[in-house]
């Protein structure tokens, strides 16, 4: 069964897609950007600040699937400049305990809406 996931609490779409879709206990979340939900602006804060929320609206849309990130197995992460990365695993690193999910994280040249990061995240509930 074919499940929509939103959350007011995540930065709605900016185009044709959800922010998230469950199938069975898989759950596919689309990439999230440093789109404040409140305002849905962008932030336009070093790379730091931006993966922080970036992190917050992920756990907003796994929340509202009623996961954590203890949920998610599979995560990749697209960054402008690779100069970032010790940064972006900085602050994306303090969201999983124990053992991490596998992971990618591939250089783009350029994101939606002049992002420094986009990160998206596949989870699985039992």
């Amino acid at each position: 069964m074919r499940k929509v996931i939103a959350t007011q609490d995540a930065p709605a779409a900016i185009g044709p897609y959800s922010q998230a879709v469950q199938i069975g206990p898989m759950l596919y979340c689309s990439g999230q950007i440093a789109i404040d939900p409140q305002t849905n602006e962008v932030l336009r804060v070093d790379v730091k600040a931006q993966t922080e929320q970036v992190m917050k609206n992920i756990k907003a849309v796994l929340g509202a699937a009623g996961m954590d990130f203890s949920h998610v197995v599979k995560t990749t992460i697209f960054v402008t400049d690779m100069n970032d990365f010790a940064t972006v695993n900085e602050v994306y690193g303090k969201h999983f305990v124990g053992e991490p999910p596998a992971r990618s994280t591939v250089a783009a040249a350029a994101l939606p809406k002049g992002v420094n990061v986009e990160i998206e995240v596949v989870a699985y509930r039992n």
